[in-house]
């Protein structure tokens, strides 16, 4: 039973449940983002719940982990708006179904086979390979568990792993299918080839009937996207922190204050050699003082100068006492006597010495002024931000407030969503990218909150809305001239390698047609057929991949006016051998794939033939949505 039990909890199943329980981990301790409502149950599968206030916790967790992913803070809104709130219900109705079918099944795990895991795991021992009682402890109360229902959580995840092993596990594979698998990928080639170009001389010039075509063939390539035309004040401490005197004695005490953040230490430019026994560096010590160069003896013990150098390191660098001692005792130039360290012997040689040196008070005042005038500003934003906010109860414009508060005040006529003007140029903005994303959720004559900074606010507003439209044909000629070359360069190799190898038939060689091209054959080997080289692009590769041996085919190069033509030279398939590590990564992976079909089919059967029931009124009221009548 525990062999089975172990079983189950190896492979990607094991994996996905290790995820889980670390996700049950993460939640505990995190304050909801929803409140006021009642603990009952959101769903119900057969004689398992699912709490809703386990689900705001789950919700939570997501759009946690969400944010962190993305740097921004995602609401509960954002959650309806990208589906999260749905996909993470479905998460918890599917683990529900198997903890059902655990139960229908009667399967149960003892206490003392989780005690016995949890003393095995080297996450809870001592440095004497232990376990220790108060490491667990800490660490589940790190986790906001206790043992009760760490045990418990643990026994449910076993018990998952049994029905989800079970549901995904199936038998081996045919050896033909493994073979085959094998042989695709493993598959190696190589190729000879050459290359042409075209040119636009080689297609007729554009008529206006060929671009207006072109234009309206494809219309996306040449409508502007929605810009908007935004007003953004702005304070921070950097902002208003010239504009603050300070006094000659309040710099003075500031000076006192920070004195040592104005202090640098010595630091010293060392060679440090080791040598195996303390005899060996005497030896070299004796030839040094002979005359011998300290760089020569270190070449002899195989030790390159970048090995042995170690620049400008301060006494608190060094790891090892002994050596910062020796290092720091020694003049510029100077070779230390034979240093005994705590992990080798070594003669040390100081190349540089940066002395030490304390900034006077005229040497850190410009800095230190600058230092003092922005600790001040910042204590000044919160006034500022008083005075924006009455400003713009009134209402007052945006470039009075600015005039009157001294901050920095940015009209930009028009930006799009990706932040760039009408010519494509990269637009700046104060806190770009929230600026940028929220006055694209707002509208004209709508006035937000402000956004907060690190050490600051940001105001905006939405002064007008120029809608996405078709350039018109004349403003956009251009493009639409390179559009319809780039097309019909394109065409143009195509054709001219279809028609050079349907020319060429099976019989001629392409030494041949190289000549006629007056091209130059080269060649690469080994090309597999899911990777490229540096040479053989993925288009080359498809092509090669698609040809038998002997044969010749041609692909487009990356800039559309290149084609190549390229023979098949040789195929190697590899030999399949059962017992070899390919053959059982490509088998084990392929039982993977298919048991994970195997378990979906299973989860969307079971869950058909569950009992699901859904709170549907406290489901509407985790989503924020009014009740319908």
């Amino acid at each position: 039973m525990l062999e089975m039990f172990r079983n189950a909890a190896k492979g990607w199943v094991a994996k996905i449940l290790l995820a889980l329980l670390i996700a049950s981990f993460a939640v505990w301790g995190i304050t909801d983002v929803f409140t006021g409502f009642q603990a009952q149950d959101l769903a119900t599968i057969g004689k398992v719940k699912i709490s809703g206030e386990q689900y705001r916790r789950d919700l939570n967790q997501e759009l946690q982990r969400l944010g962190q992913q993305s740097g921004s803070v995602l609401s509960l809104e954002d959650a309806r708006t990208l589906g999260l709130d749905k996909q993470v219900l479905d998460r918890s109705v599917n683990t529900a179904v198997i903890d059902a079918t655990a139960a229908d099944m009667k399967l149960a795990i003892s206490d003392q086979f989780i005690v016995d895991e949890v003393a095995s795991n080297p996450g809870f021992q001592n440095s004497q390979g232990q376990f220790d009682p108060a490491i667990f402890r800490n660490v589940l109360a790190q986790n906001g568990l206790d043992e009760a229902s760490f045990l418990a959580s643990e026994k449910r995840n076993r018990l998952r792993g049994v029905v989800s092993r079970v549901a995904s596990d199936g038998a081996s594979l045919p050896r033909t299918l493994t073979s085959a698998l094998l042989q695709y990928r493993n598959e190696t080639r190589d190729a000879r080839y050459f290359t042409f170009k075209v040119s636009e001389a080689d297609i007729p010039a554009a008529t206006d009937d060929d671009l207006k075509k072109q234009y309206e063939a494809t219309p996306v390539a040449y409508t502007a996207p929605e810009y908007r035309s935004i007003a953004v004040l702005k304070v921070e401490p950097a902002d208003i922190a010239a504009k603050l005197s300070v006094s000659d004695q309040e710099i003075a005490d500031g000076y006192e204050k920070f004195k040592l953040d104005y202090f640098t230490q010595e630091k010293r430019t060392i060679l440090q050699l080791g040598f195996s026994d303390e005899a060996k560096a005497a030896d070299a010590k004796k030839r040094i003082d002979a005359g011998e160069d300290f760089l020569k003896i270190a070449t002899e013990n195989g030790a390159k100068e970048t090995d042995i150098t170690f620049a400008d390191r301060s006494k608190a660098d060094f790891i090892d006492n002994a050596m910062a001692e020796a290092a720091f005792a020694l003049a510029e130039g100077a070779v230390s006597a034979p240093v005994k360290g705590a992990l080798t012997t070594a003669l040390i040689k100081v190349v540089k010495i940066t002395p030490e040196k304390q900034l006077t008070l005229e040497e850190a005042k410009p800095e230190l002024t600058k230092r003092l005038q922005t600790d001040r500003a910042r204590d000044e934003i919160q006034s500022i931000f008083d005075a924006v906010e009455d400003a713009r109860a009134v209402p007052t414009k945006f470039e009075d407030i600015a005039s009157k508060a001294g901050i920095p005040f940015v009209l930009i006529p028009a930006v799009s969503a990706a932040g760039l003007d009408k010519f494509g140029a990269d637009v700046a903005l104060p806190a770009k990218g929230e600026v940028l994303k929220a006055a694209f959720n707002s509208d004209v004559g709508v006035e937000e909150d402000h956004l907060s900074l690190s050490e600051g606010y940001v105001w905006y507003e939405v002064r007008e809305v120029i809608p996405s439209a078709l350039k018109p044909l004349a403003d956009v000629k251009a493009q639409v001239q390179a559009d319809y070359v780039a097309a019909k360069l394109r065409d143009f190799a195509s054709v001219k390698a279809k028609d050079m190898l349907a020319k060429a038939g099976n019989a001629t060689k392409i030494e041949t047609l190289a000549t006629e091209n007056n091209a130059t054959i080269a060649t690469v080997t080994n090309v597999k057929r899911n990777e490229t080289q540096e040479t053989f692009d993925g288009l080359a590769t498809l092509a090669l991949f698609s040809a038998p041996e002997k044969s010749l085919t041609w692909s487009l190069e990356g800039d559309g006016k290149t084609a190549r033509i390229i023979e098949v030279a040789k195929v190697m398939t590899p030999v399949f051998e059962a017992a070899s590590v390919p053959a059982k990564e490509v088998g084990d992976e392929a039982k993977a794939a298919l048991g994970a079909d195997s378990f979906d089919v299973y989860l969307k059967a079971a869950r058909a033939a569950a009992d699901v029931t859904i709170n549907d009124q406290l489901w509407r009221d985790i989503r924020g949505e009014t009740a319908q009548p």
